[in-house]
């Protein structure tokens, strides 16, 4: 079997072609190298570098012939996406429909879409589930979802079978260290806890310490990149098999506080971590956690490394090997 792997390069692009290797398919790589890293490249795989807004490089690549696609290719920051609307609808749903477009047009299905959490925007109950409703409060959210839509006139109106994957909050790397890579420009959590254990940064900020939470930080839902990548290679083989599409969460079931990621991450490197309180964030919620019931019914998903002592360990273990104190 051949997939195409659109973003491959990156940090989660990574993880998912490892994946689709060690399942023993036939793997292309197509990634423009703005956020992924050649050191992201396997030599099992094929890889073209490219860009999903050059449609004649798509168009292209779409041309050899694949059995399937993993669509990761996309700009991520929430903040940015309120500053830069334009470059994220480009980007997101622009760039969407032209995968969307050629992939129809030679006939490439299923295909295995890398969406968020953060279509839901604050949460109405915890956990979250796929019932729940979707109100994004930022672009990028908006992107996702609008994409999502897309998808599913594209299923009714072609028959592309779909599966959205609503990832929560990915975190940690491959376990047996053969990414090498770091991700670029991170924004999430974990990695900027890793970065002031590292010296890279002087401190962390904890944003708000009065939450109705156990120890008054937020608390968030994280899933081990690993975990979400194996995801990618039983939705698709779930589609394959049953020709429905399908959307489900993806997360730990679990929540983490911030305060509690930096303690464990305090005991896992050995390092001080300084850390200060600041001012709550406009938009942030106490808590997040998911309900993957659905993953775990329809996929027999159930996430193997994600707990926060494999989530912090096998993070340090990649930033160790960059910093310089």
């Amino acid at each position: 079997m051949r997939i195409l792997v659109i973003g491959g390069a990156g940090y989660i692009g990574s993880h998912v072609t490892r994946a689709f290797l060690d399942k023993g398919y036939e793997v292309t790589v197509f990634d423009n190298l703005q956020t992924g890293f050649r050191e992201n490249l396997f030599e099992e795989a094929h890889f073209v570098h490219g860009d999903i807004m050059r449609t004649e490089q798509l168009q292209a690549v779409m041309a050899g012939g694949y059995d399937g696609c993993v669509h990761l290719a996309a700009l991520k920051a929430a903040g940015e996406s309120m500053q830069h609307p334009a470059a994220y609808s480009l980007a997101n749903i622009s760039g969407t429909i032209n995968v969307l477009n050629y992939a129809s047009a030679v006939g490439i299905t299923p295909i295995i879409f890398s969406s968020s959490a953060a279509v839901y925007g604050s949460p109405h109950y915890l956990p979250i589930d796929e019932q729940h409703p979707t109100n994004p409060e930022n672009f990028y959210g908006f992107t996702k979802l609008e994409i999502e839509r897309l998808l599913e006139w594209y299923d009714r109106l072609k028959g592309m079978r779909y599966a959205a994957i609503r990832y929560f909050n990915a975190a940690g790397y491959d376990v047996q260290g053969r990414i090498t890579g770091l991700e670029l420009n991170p924004g999430n959590l974990l990695p900027l806890v890793m970065e002031t254990a590292g010296g890279i940064r002087s401190k962390i900020s904890i944003f708000g310490d009065d939450y109705p939470t156990r120890d008054g930080s937020g608390i968030r839902d994280y899933v081990h990149v690993s975990d979400l990548a194996e995801a990618h290679v039983t939705a698709f083989e779930y589609i394959r098999k049953h020709d429905k599409s399908l959307t489900v969460n993806l997360g730990s079931q679990t929540g983490v506080s911030v305060i509690e990621m930096i303690e464990k991450a305090r005991v896992i490197t050995g390092r001080e971590i300084p850390a200060e309180v600041a001012g709550r964030r406009v938009g942030d919620p106490a808590e997040l956690v998911a309900s993957s019931g659905k993953a775990q019914e329809l996929l027999g998903w159930a996430p193997k490394y994600s707990d926060v002592d494999t989530l912090v360990s096998t993070t340090w273990k990649m930033y160790e090997k960059y910093i310089t104190r």
